[in-house]
């Protein structure tokens, strides 16, 4: 007998009866389950609901899940969809002295359901300088929550896969836009600085640019307030499959588009680093214990290297 079609609309399997599920548009970005991975977790090729939420924090949490899904793959009934917060994004992630880290939700299809970030941060005149780290699709609500936080002064793009709707961001709010010119044929010619070679420098006090070639052969981190690393598609960490397993870093060969030895160089050259806050664009964030970091590079860099030979 064929198979019929699945509706666009109809729950893919594996997925725990309830009001949530994730329909045949999923892509299998891994937003749902980055975000809320309570509730949401990795399917046979789609992401799946493992656990329906209960109460009105866990439907919060669910909800807004559904609201960052860049294809709308995540359904659930009208009354449900209609508590919705409105102030869901950008969600706090963490305070630190220079300033507060925020997922910005909104992901978009171009970019493959990237996570982008907000740092909330004021210069020394006590003026907002503000950061978006990559793009997130651009829509109104989200445009009036970033300027009740000051805006968006300066936009920096990991590389040229996650850079969505920058340009809307950057006419919305003057905000000027940096990208490593090695990525610049995928991008617009309009970026307003660029950055050269791969030498690691300071942007100011508290944010270093860090050039990670291999992912693409533009690929950058940045590195603010010391310790929390913004990594793009460089590398990102993964959740442990059975319980009581924490996880590792890891980084994608398949997903390599530039040069995947100089991928494990630029990693390696991560490795002196004290990050407390892992935020990649795909794959889960993490926060890591003191000195955690390096032996999670270095144990990756083990197991890379290994599958690499």
């Amino acid at each position: 007998m064929p198979r019929l079609a699945m509706s666009a609309t109809a729950a893919l399997p594996g997925q725990q009866p309830g009001p949530f599920y994730v329909d045949a548009r999923c892509i299998d970005c891994g937003t749902c389950w980055g975000f809320d991975p309570d509730h949401f977790g990795r399917g046979d090729g789609h992401a799946r609901v493992h656990c329906q939420p209960r109460g009105d924090v866990e439907h919060r949490q669910a909800l807004l899940a559904l609201q960052a899904c860049p294809v709308a793959a995540i359904q659930a009934p009208s009354p449900l969809r209609r508590r919705i917060p409105p102030d869901g994004f950008p969600a706090l992630i963490c305070r630190r002295p220079a300033g507060a880290v925020y997922y910005c939700g909104w992901a978009a299809q171009a970019s493959f359901g990237a996570s982008s970030y907000l740092v909330v941060r004021r210069n020394a005149d006590g003026q907002p300088d503000n950061l978006l780290i990559d793009s997130p699709r651009f829509n109104g609500l989200l445009a009036r929550r970033l300027a009740l936080l000051g805006g968006v002064q300066r936009i920096l793009l990991t590389h040229r896969d996650d850079v969505a709707d920058h340009g809307a961001f950057a006419r919305h709010f003057g905000a000027t836009r940096l990208l490593h010119r090695a990525d610049r044929e995928q991008a617009t010619a309009t970026v307003e600085q660029w950055v050269d070679g791969e030498d690691a420098f300071n942007l100011d006090d508290t944010l270093r640019v860090i050039p990670t070639p291999g992912h693409t052969p533009g690929s950058l981190c940045f590195l603010f307030d010391r310790q929390v690393l913004f990594s793009g598609d460089h590398c990102w960490w993964r959740r442990g499959a059975a319980p009581g397993d924490d996880g590792y870093l890891g980084a994608s060969q398949q997903y390599c588009w530039g040069d995947w030895a100089q991928q494990l160089i630029s990693l390696e050259r991560l490795r002196s680093l004290d990050v407390r806050w892992l935020l990649p664009g795909h794959g889960e964030r993490h926060c890591f214990a003191p000195g955690a970091f390096s032996a999670a590079v270095a144990t990756a860099l083990a197991q890379l290297q290994g599958n690499s030979g």
